[in-house]
């Protein structure tokens, strides 16, 4: 009956909170790996040679009418008592008004060590990449890509909202801070290469609102600006379950880089520069030492205006399982 008490608290927990309007990392995912990553075991010991994996589900809908969801398995291999590596593989599933699109996401392979502990606090820095898993140029042919002259059906790329890939080999550093109650993380993710979306408004000629498609026509063979994260969030430990309460804002330092609208020239975009805040909050629940689940979700305050590479999210939902070998 106790078992069935606390499944029921956390069906209804995640029932109440699925219709926030929320955000989750707006960056191309950063903000999850090693040392940067939300509601971590603390330990003073770093056991991290305890190995465990995670299964996630996420959901999100974005600034468009695209809604995207990802199961996704994390792996986390110990090394030593000191150090470990997360690999992250994603399959991606995306719809809205322009198509239908899916596939595996982009594979994130990152490197946690142990840099110092002192009275009571735990430092992890953390090197990691993003690999590709396509050219982010996924097309569809529908109703939306008929041309209204010839009748003739097309396959027509696909906006970067719809796309399973970014497109990108990224680079990734990061360091935390970490006690019993309190962490603190700062990273930096630089996409080293550009993609190949060839996305443009008259790829979609049979597409009712005309200007709705022509508005995000500026994201061609994107490469994006680099991004700076911190993380600031406070965990309450209990003897079967914690919460934690934080913030996450994400500056893009840099503009976008991409062909400009109507030319064949590469240039660099405005108003592809600025913060996105978001407030987070999370819940876990331990079943026993093995078992664990863990539920992600952010309130965004503030957003930057032009996302040509479709990472914006408006509401967003994580649940993983945990198992700890």
């Amino acid at each position: 009956m106790r078992l069935f008490h606390h499944l029921f608290t956390l069906i209804l927990f995640v029932a109440v909170i699925y219709r926030a309007d929320a955000q989750g990392c707006s960056d191309a995912g950063f903000c999850t790996m090693g040392a940067m990553k939300p509601d971590q075991n603390y330990s003073k010991r770093i056991a991290i040679k305890l190995r465990s994996i995670e299964f996630n589900y996420y959901k999100g809908t974005s600034l468009l009418t695209a809604v995207i969801q990802a199961a996704t398995i994390d792996f986390n291999l110990g090394i030593n008592d000191y150090s470990a590596f997360q690999i992250k593989l994603p399959y991606m599933w995306i719809s809205g008004n322009l198509g239908e699109e899916a596939g595996p996401g982009d594979i994130s392979l990152s490197y946690t060590r142990h840099l110092k502990t002192y009275n009571g606090w735990v430092v992890n820095g953390t090197l990691g990449t993003k690999i590709p898993t396509g050219d982010s140029n996924e097309t569809v042919n529908n109703e939306n890509t008929i041309d209204p002259e010839t009748g003739i059906q097309v396959n027509s790329p696909i906006h970067m909202y719809y796309q399973p890939s970014l497109g990108s080999y990224d680079a990734i550093a990061g360091i935390s801070a970490l006690s019993g109650k309190w962490l603190f993380a700062t990273g930096i993710q630089i996409a080293l290469t550009k993609n190949n979306n060839q996305f443009t408004w008259n790829g979609f000629p049979s597409y009712p609102d005309q200007e709705y498609v022509r508005s995000h026509d500026r994201g061609i063979e994107l490469k994006r600006g680099i991004d700076v994260m911190f993380r600031v969030e406070r965990n309450w430990r209990f003897t079967n379950f914690n919460f934690s309460l934080g913030a996450l804002p994400i500056y893009r330092i840099t503009k976008d880089e991409a062909i400009l609208p109507g030319t064949d020239e590469r240039g660099k975009l405005p108003n592809t520069t600025g913060l996105a805040l978001s407030v987070l909050g999370s819940f876990g629940y331990h079943f026993d030492v093995n078992n664990s689940i863990k539920i992600i979700q952010g309130i965004k305050l503030v957003d930057r205006d032009f996302n040509p590479d479709g990472l914006t999210r408006d509401d967003v939902l994580s649940i993983s399982y945990v198992y700890k070998f």
